[in-house]
């Protein structure tokens, strides 16, 4: 995994990072945005970009934020709420669109 996407995202969703991704890795859900961590390149465009410094390397999560890794790689491998097969690699966010919907974890989060 390289990039993720912390708290710092949730109910913000300025999505000045999806502008700056070339590779269009970055997948909005209903209340944050997800990384796609197999289609994401590690050429780090998003996390300058990111007003509120939502998005982390991996290595530099900050403390009490380690579950936002798991929630990040979760909405692509587990069927979200609504699906009944997991999102996957689609090969770019613009084709699938903004999904409205998260993971449990993050659709129950509180700051």
């Amino acid at each position: 995994m390289t990039f993720v996407v912390g708290a710092a995202c949730v109910d913000v969703l300025d999505r000045a990072c999806i502008e700056e991704c070339p590779v269009d890795c970055i997948f909005v859900g209903d209340r944050m945005a997800y990384i796609q961590p197999d289609e994401c390149t590690e050429c780090g465009a998003c996390e300058p970009a990111c007003p509120v410094e939502a998005i982390y390397y991996v290595d530099d999560m900050p403390e009490g934020q380690e579950a936002f890794v798991a929630e990040n790689r979760r909405f692509f491998e587990e069927p979200l709420p609504g699906r009944t097969e997991p999102l996957g690699h689609p090969g770019g966010a613009a084709r699938v669109g903004e999904l409205g919907v998260d993971t449990p974890f993050v659709a129950a989060y509180r700051a």
